[in-house]
């Protein structure tokens, strides 16, 4: 963490003649972003009355305020509440291109929070955490993180406060909560000073100003944007220029999942009379088990990836049968649209995670990371290897927060795979349901095995388990399917 104490004063005619430089280096920098391939997250906290608000109209007076969005962030609603922590960042984060500036972020909850002593020294940390998983996943997908610290004294804070207090023009800016942190200030900069710490990290760096006056301030900080963009602008370019050779014939990363994958016995057999006999059985308790979830506010979220042609279609319908069609939504994840592009690729999962005692249901998954995007060459070798960990984050939010995440492998054999992609160009009805693209995929087989294999063996946690399920036989696995979502989340509701 950098600290910039500045005690001169700048005067009005020196001010001036900076403020015409840096209002047209700011508009150059915005045009520039326009067609780059990362967004500016500013990030605006500090002691209370140290000049937050001003700062932040100044810089919007001098940029273009349609590539600017403000956020401010208040008491968490209730639909916020039922989500975890990160959800209402996620879903605002500004498009590719753009700046946000944060007059409130993911850090002021947490000040808040401590600030009244409801918080404790594990909540903290466990806190800080995830607020450094998150910027460092913006980071590492390109996102200009600028954080800046207003630090003042208690005796400029309290005289600041008073004197805004004493005129009638401005009496209404200092409120209770001012003069709360003003009488704990000392107990306050002890917290301030452990988050700063706690969450000072490579690309997401804090800067503590300790600038008493306002233009040398404001001076200050549009000097430091334009100058870390340039520094973001020339790395991120050089790293692009980096040619990244997609895998034509991939390694394993870890064998043990291919192994896992091969092994599978596909030649199960089960006849209709036995499966409807036991599905009806099997619909029964999976209705019991999500009315139980929802009766606890756990939402539930299935992941359905498998082969093309291995059922998953099928599978959800008669899991969904169970269920009453107002609790659940299934969100088919397709080619992502400009929009999602735009963003971190998790920003799209982020937006359809349930609310308390909901079930969404996944047909594919934040998994064509390490897929598709993997073997396609839609993401760049760092992006697709990293991805493992983030995902892997991902799932441990969702979970800690006490949501149930139930995910399933359809496995065919290549045989079965063939058969039934023949059987779907010749009927009619079918027909939908093949193009060239599960022919193009389907050449890549072995390759996908590994990418599969791979998954598995990185991504099969103890609160988001894989379950691998046979599919050669529809009904057993549809069968298979409504026992292990019963079975994991009557465990996970015990516990």
């Amino acid at each position: 963490m950098a600290t910039k104490t500045v005690d001169t004063r700048l005067k009005k005619k020196a001010y001036e003649a900076q403020v015409a430089r840096l209002r047209e280096e700011l508009i150059q920098l915005q045009v520039k972003l326009k067609e780059s391939p990362f967004k500016i997250l500013l990030i605006v906290a500090g002691v209370e009355g140290a000049g937050r608000s001003e700062l932040i109209n100044t810089l919007m007076g001098w940029l273009d305020p349609r590539g600017v969005e403000i956020f401010s962030y208040l008491d968490p609603t209730d639909e916020e509440r039922e989500r975890p922590l990160m959800w209402r960042f996620w879903r605002s984060l500004p498009t590719r291109g753009r700046i946000g500036i944060y007059a409130s972020s993911w850090y002021t909850e947490t000040i808040r929070q401590h600030a009244h002593e409801h918080g404790s020294f594990p909540d903290l940390f466990t806190e800080l955490e995830r607020i450094r998983h998150f910027e460092r996943v913006l980071v590492d997908n390109r996102t200009l993180v600028i954080k800046i610290w207003l630090h003042m004294s208690r005796a400029d804070q309290g005289a600041r406060l008073r004197e805004l207090a004493s005129d009638e023009r401005t009496a209404w800016r200092v409120t209770p909560e001012h003069w709360h942190h003003h009488r704990h200030y000392k107990r306050l900069e002890r917290l301030s000073n452990r988050i700063l710490s706690g969450t000072d990290q490579p690309g997401a760096r804090w800067l503590k100003l300790d600038i008493p006056d306002e233009r040398t301030r404001h001076v200050a900080v549009a000097s430091l944007i334009t100058q870390r963009f340039k520094q973001h602008h020339s790395a991120v370019m050089r790293s692009l220029r980096r040619k990244d050779i997609p895998e034509t014939d991939p390694k394993p990363l870890r064998p043990t999942g291919l192994r896992q994958l091969r092994a599978l016995q596909l030649d199960q057999k089960l006849d209709e009379d036995e499966y409807e006999e036991k599905r009806d059985k099997w619909l029964g308790r999976l209705n019991q088990s999500i009315r139980r979830a929802r009766g606890q506010k756990r939402s539930v979220v299935f992941v359905f990836e498998g082969w093309d042609a291995a059922g998953k279609g099928g599978a959800i319908r008669r899991l969904t049968s169970a269920m009453d069609a107002r609790d659940y939504r299934v969100v088919p994840i397709a080619k992502p649209t400009d929009e999602e592009r735009s963003h971190h690729y998790l920003w799209r999962f982020w937006r359809q995670i349930p609310r308390a005692g909901q079930v969404v249901i996944f047909d594919r998954s934040w998994y064509g990371r390490v897929l598709v995007e993997r073997l396609e060459g839609f993401a760049r070798r760092e992006e697709w290897r990293r991805a493992y960990n983030e995902l892997n984050d991902f799932e441990s939010e969702l979970t800690e927060h006490g949501m149930i995440i139930v995910k399933f492998w359809l496995h065919v054999s290549k045989d079965e795979q063939l058969k039934r992609f023949r059987e779907r160009e010749s009927t009619p009805y079918k027909q939908h349901k093949i193009n060239e693209e599960d022919w193009r995929n389907r050449a890549k087989w072995e390759a996908y095995e590994v990418a599969v294999g791979d998954m598995l063996a990185l991504t099969n946690k103890l609160n988001a388990p894989w379950h691998l399920v046979p599919a050669n036989n529809k009904r057993y696995a549809r069968l298979e399917i409504l026992r292990a979502a019963c079975r994991q989340i009557d465990r996970a509701l015990e516990t």
